[in-house]
């Protein structure tokens, strides 16, 4: 099944042309969004970094517009293995159109802060940091998953008081799970919905402007 979910690398959204060799920040939009998306945030973040905001490969049901990373219908919505499936499309596409960024972080709301918690897992020595909005890290043991005790890769998790779209289990799951496997550094905002805020963004600046630096220390 994994094999057969691709991403479509023509739809991804570049900030700029000339990439080669500069830290890279991908941003995953949620359901029924698109690559568009969260390509408003780019004034947000620092400056110096290449920023690809990837197309997710699914069509959520009609008449849901826009794109999804995975179902959230039936039985298997919101599985570890629907949410594996998409992060290893996304790590293909990562090896396909940015196998030479100097240093790569992942920015996700919602699902694709799913996906992106769930990329790290499965290939953590790849990812610098990462940028998790309004979502959550998928239940279930992965193979990699002690690596990360070990590594302790740079995470930012955010998200709103209230927020009534992440279930409650999976938030309480989160909050138990990161610590333990990750550099955490976090905020819950009083008032936030299933949203981003300015407030939130100022954060995530400050948040990105670290893993800069520490790329630029080597």
């Amino acid at each position: 099944m994994s094999e057969e979910l691709r991403i479509d690398g023509a739809l991804t959204r570049w900030s700029t042309g000339e990439r080669s060799g500069m830290p890279l920040l991908v941003l995953l939009h949620g359901y029924g969004a698109d690559e568009h998306d969260l390509f408003g945030l780019v004034p947000y973040l620092p400056t110096g970094i290449a920023v690809a905001s990837v197309a997710a490969p699914l069509a959520p049901p009609w008449p849901m517009p826009g794109r999804s990373w995975y179902p959230i219908e039936g039985l298997d919505g919101r599985s570890s293995a629907t949410v594996t499936v998409a992060a290893e499309a996304f790590l293909r596409w990562l090896d396909e159109e940015a196998a030479d960024a100097a240093s790569v972080a992942f920015l996700g709301f919602s699902q694709g802060a799913a996906v992106a918690l769930q990329a790290l897992r499965l290939d953590p020595g790849r990812v610098g940091a990462v940028v998790a909005l309004s979502g959550y890290v998928a239940p279930g043991d992965l193979p990699r998953d002690d690596e990360l005790t070990e590594l302790r890769p740079h995470v930012f998790w955010g998200r709103g008081t209230h927020d009534d779209v992440i279930p409650e289990a999976l938030v309480a799951h989160t909050a138990d799970w990161l610590p333990g496997h990750s550099e955490l550094s976090g905020r819950v905002y009083t008032g936030l919905t299933h949203s981003i805020s300015e407030e939130e963004l100022g954060d995530v600046h400050a948040f990105l402007a670290r893993w800069l630096e520490r790329t630029a220390a080597g």
